[in-house]
């Protein structure tokens, strides 16, 4: 990857349909998100057509899916379909995984495979919709592969659009989204490189507290226009966490396009702004190959 020639590095970006048309939700799911993100007739691409958007805007982007079939009951978009077809696009597209921590010793076994035969660079956790806290021991198993391994963990925090006016909530509880909770995991795993996703209303500052208290917590700035960002997230941005905040859109809910036209508003210094677009996630995601 040449850092040179990129804009930017989006790390976090959804893979949404498979090859086959599968999605990574279940209808109800989706049509209610759409709801929530008044994002109805957008349409949900291909990771090919992933590639050609981010490559005509010279950036990069991570991208995943979500395993949560043990807690919806929804199969999940293989982890070695993404792999392979980012691996199509290299220099574009960044492999993600997605391994429900409910698969157990099989799930450990799965993601050993997928770094090391599929490059993959790391692996997204959503609490909320796969039905764990981050600190329960039932994911210890997957987090210390996933260190071992050099791999990141990306954990959804904050408040999620996914079930939002289904009745119950879909079953999804926003309590295991705070990112208080991921505290116990930088504990427990201090090597464990982690991204804590999102402005994480209604936790913005527990976020912050874990991020500066805790050496390898980032911060990606995804799912919110930068006009909407608290202004203690802003704020820490542009100073104690200038080397650990991350550009993230939620690609295709939210285009980077739109991103980084309100990000541009932000009262930031020009070395942070570099930093937050693709410095820090060069750094982060492929360390010494970016030198």
């Amino acid at each position: 990857m040449n850092l040179d020639d990129l804009v930017a590095i989006d790390v976090h970006t959804h893979a949404e349909v498979s090859k086959d048309g599968h999605s990574s939700l279940s209808p109800d799911l989706l049509n209610k998100s759409a709801d929530y993100f008044k994002a109805h007739g957008h349409r949900q691409p291909t990771i090919d057509e992933m590639a050609a958007y981010y490559q005509e805007r010279k950036m990069a982007a991570v991208v995943f899916t979500v395993d949560a079939e043990h807690a919806t009951g929804h199969p999940r978009i293989a982890n070695e379909e993404i792999a392979e077809s980012c691996a199509a696009h290299p220099g574009t597209l960044i492999p993600f995984a997605s391994v429900d921590p409910h698969r157990g010793k099989a799930g450990v076994r799965e993601a050993r495979r997928l770094v090391e035969q599929h490059k993959v660079k790391g692996f997204k956790f959503h609490p909320s919709i796969q039905g764990f806290a981050p600190d329960d021991r039932l994911a210890y198993p997957l987090y210390a592969a996933i260190e071992e391994l050099g791999a990141v963990a990306l954990f959804h925090t904050g408040q999620t659009g996914i079930g939002a006016n289904v009745r119950g909530g879909g079953g999804i509880r926003l309590k295991y989204s705070n990112p208080m909770l991921v505290d116990d995991v930088a504990v427990d795993f201090p090597d464990l490189r982690i991204i804590l996703a999102h402005p994480s209303f209604p936790w913005q500052d527990e976020a912050l507290a874990v991020a500066t208290h805790k050496e390898h917590v980032h911060i990606d700035l995804s799912g919110w226009s930068p006009k909407y960002f608290p202004p203690q997230l802003v704020r820490y941005a542009n100073s104690l966490l200038q080397d650990k905040v991350l550009f993230g859109s939620d690609y295709p809910v939210i285009t980077p396009d739109r991103w980084l036209a309100d990000f541009a508003k932000l009262e930031l210094k020009d070395a942070v702004r570099e930093k937050i677009l693709k410095l820090n996630a060069a750094r982060l995601l492929f360390g010494e190959e970016t030198e």
